[in-house]
């Protein structure tokens, strides 16, 4: 071997072991502790959380340095960080130790909530609490293991049995509900705007359900005790849903056969109807009137068992002439022309018996604008007859029987009850 390559190789080994060093100096940090390249930070823990020295220490998951030293203490376990120089690791982050794979080898991660300074320099304090700390794996295990126990295992296979008669033969539909919740995603997102509307308006009917949450209940109380009652009442009412469709069959049938005369009869009806309702007022007078007349009348019975009716007409007041033409004003019969016609009515005060519905009490005839000297109206409880009087001018009085009293208001109603108290 000649000096040359002697020399070559010394100065191989030389390098080699200078290189060596040198990486595991740095390694070791060492070099950074002699140089003075490094930035020391303190961090303290309830607990390891499974750190231990050489653990990498990150900035939102980017490696900035590692754990240093661990020292325990009465209250956990201090860390002593080292991090790269040019880290700008805010004061205010807050440290969790996390997993790095699913075996383990946790790493210390900083999560500031913004990257504004003040930042983090040699002698910088970082304090964490149990919540830093991942869950312990022994602890889980334990704890879901207490969970497994605590369930009933008979109750446990029922609910599985049951869970699986629901889902049996519901494959499709279940694919179904998957793809429309998937559409019904997509549609939603393509209308960002009309979702968030929707979603506000929901929060508004939210909140005046919350409002309305006395009422709410109430309601719901209301409804149980009339679903109580309906539940009480099941075989009455099973008995009205089974009887109904025969019933509502027989309803058609009746109407079908009354089919040609029921519309008739209706409208007959109506038109009756509406004509006592114009004439109501003067229609209450006569069946509050009628039944003290016909009282007084023909209800006498002689000893030979004949009942006899006299009915006496009063000559004494002549015919009303007042508001009607003269007799030498009188068109002749065969006088065919058009004229005027005239309202003749009878416009003389008592005691002239007032006839027509200008005369009944509330009348809405043509004539209902006119004086209504000759309405009427009957107090049941008097017996007067208001604006109508004899041929005195002295006030007519009805002298109902004892009875009539005792009907008040509803006089009319002795039309029903006078023929048996006569017989």
């Amino acid at each position: 071997m000649t000096r040359a390559v002697r020399m070559r190789l010394m100065a191989f080994v030389i390098l080699s072991a200078v290189g060596i060093t040198y990486v595991t100096a740095s390694y070791l940090g060492v070099v950074d502790r002699i140089t003075g390249r490094r930035l020391e930070v303190t961090a303290t823990l309830p607990g390891s959380g499974g750190l231990f020295v050489g653990s990498e220490v990150t900035y939102r998951g980017v490696k900035i340095g590692k754990v240093a030293a661990m020292t325990p203490t009465a209250k956990g376990v201090t860390l002593g960080l080292d991090l790269d120089p040019d880290s700008r690791l805010p004061v205010e982050s807050k440290m969790y130790v996390h997993n790095l794979s699913a075996v383990g080898e946790q790493y210390l991660d900083f999560q500031p909530p913004d990257d504004q300074p003040p930042y983090a320099e040699d002698g910088t304090v970082y304090h964490g609490s149990s919540d830093s700390l991942p869950v312990d794996e022994g602890d889980l295990l334990v704890d879901l293991n207490d969970f497994v126990q605590s369930v009933d295992q008979e109750n446990l296979q029922v609910t599985v049995r049951e869970l699986g008669r629901m889902f049996r033969g519901t494959g499709d539909d279940l694919q179904r509900l998957l793809d429309g919740g998937t559409a019904f995603i997509e549609e939603a997102s393509a209308h960002t705007a009309e979702t968030v509307k929707l979603l506000d308006s929901g929060l508004t009917v939210l909140r005046t359900q919350r409002g309305q949450k006395e009422n709410i209940r109430s309601f719901s109380a209301d409804l149980a005790t009339v679903t109580a009652a309906l539940r009480r009442s099941d075989g009455d009412l099973r008995t009205v849903i089974g009887q109904t469709p025969g019933a509502a069959r027989e309803a058609q049938a009746l109407l079908e056969d009354l089919e040609p005369t029921l519309p008739v009869l209706l409208n007959d009806l109506s038109t009756t109807t509406q004509t006592v309702l114009t004439h109501l007022d003067g229609v209450e007078q006569l069946l509050v009137t009628y039944p003290v007349i016909i009282n007084g009348g023909p209800n006498g019975i002689t000893e030979d068992g004949w009942g006899r009716i006299n009915l006496q007409f009063d000559y004494e007041v002549p015919p009303c002439t007042q508001g009607y033409l003269r007799p030498s004003e009188w068109r002749s019969t065969q006088d065919l022309t058009d004229a005027p016609i005239f309202p003749a009515s009878c416009t003389a005060g008592a005691p002239y018996v007032p006839r027509g519905s200008k005369s009944a009490p509330g009348g809405s005839g043509a004539n209902a604008s006119a004086p209504r000297a000759y309405t009427s109206a009957y107090d049941a409880a008097t017996g007067d007859v208001a604006g109508v009087v004899d041929a005195e001018g002295n006030p007519v009085r009805f002298n109902p029987p004892a009875a009539m009293s005792v009907l008040g208001g509803d006089a009319w109603k002795w039309m029903l009850v006078g023929p048996v108290k006569g017989r």
